[in-house]
């Protein structure tokens, strides 16, 4: 009886997945430090709320932005290495065959077999073959431009959400701590989750990403409570 054999690998998230990580901690610790900032220079929740809002919607922007753009260019660029690819193999299929066997005996293939092995390649897909071991072009890491663009907007804005949500709820003089350990304690999550879906250690994560947030809500309701005082 034949089995067959399958194997579940992570590296088809990465696309998404550094998106969507990038988005949502962008969103926790632009608007929490927006909103301590802000509350630190004692204005009022109606401020904060205005402020916080804003944040949101240009923060989401600024990533869909971002993200489409740069993840368009890598696209653009694979799809121009592509064609180039395309047009050597069309000139000089000879050489293209020397060149992907020269890529498998640099891989641990003797002559023979890297020769074998490059010629049945070639026969069966000979763009793929040279776009996956030549130019490391897969489709399972190719650049997708509008997804890494909808991930990081739409994570950012829930990420933002949670600071927003607390500076509209809790009582003004609670403010400051609560919306500070609220956003170490989704960082914290947020790093040990994205580790475990990447399938990394948590602790590391999670602890680098508390950090950075950390710092940089500390500076911005430091520059908040400076900027109230001289007004």
């Amino acid at each position: 009886m034949s089995r067959t054999h399958s194997e579940w690998h992570r590296t088809e998230r990465i696309g998404w997945l550094r998106a969507t990580v990038l988005g949502a901690n962008d969103g926790i610790v632009s608007t929490a430090s927006l909103v301590l900032g802000v509350a630190a220079s004692h204005a009022t929740r109606g401020s904060l709320l205005v402020a916080g809002g804003a944040g949101l919607v240009a923060g989401a922007m600024s990533m869909a932005a971002g993200e489409y753009v740069s993840v368009h260019s890598q696209a653009d660029t694979e799809r121009a290495e592509l064609e180039k690819e395309r047009a050597e193999l069309a000139a000089d299929p000879v050489a293209e065959h020397k060149e992907l066997a020269a890529i498998y005996v640099g891989r641990g293939l003797d002559r023979a077999l890297a020769e074998q092995v490059a010629e049945q390649l070639m026969a069966h897909d000979a763009e793929g073959a040279h776009a996956r071991d030549e130019l490391g072009i897969t489709e399972t890491l190719s650049a997708r431009p509008l997804q890494a663009a909808l991930a990081s907007a739409g994570s950012f804005a829930a990420g933002a959400a949670l600071p927003l949500a607390i500076a509209a709820l809790v009582p003004m003089h609670l403010l400051l701590p609560t919306v500070a350990g609220a956003a170490l304690i989704s960082l914290a999550a947020l790093g040990s989750v994205s580790a475990r879906v990447g399938g990394a250690k948590m602790g590391p994560a999670a602890l680098r990403v508390t950090f950075w947030g950390a710092l940089a809500m500390a500076l911005t309701a430091g520059v908040g409570a400076l900027v109230g005082a001289a007004l």
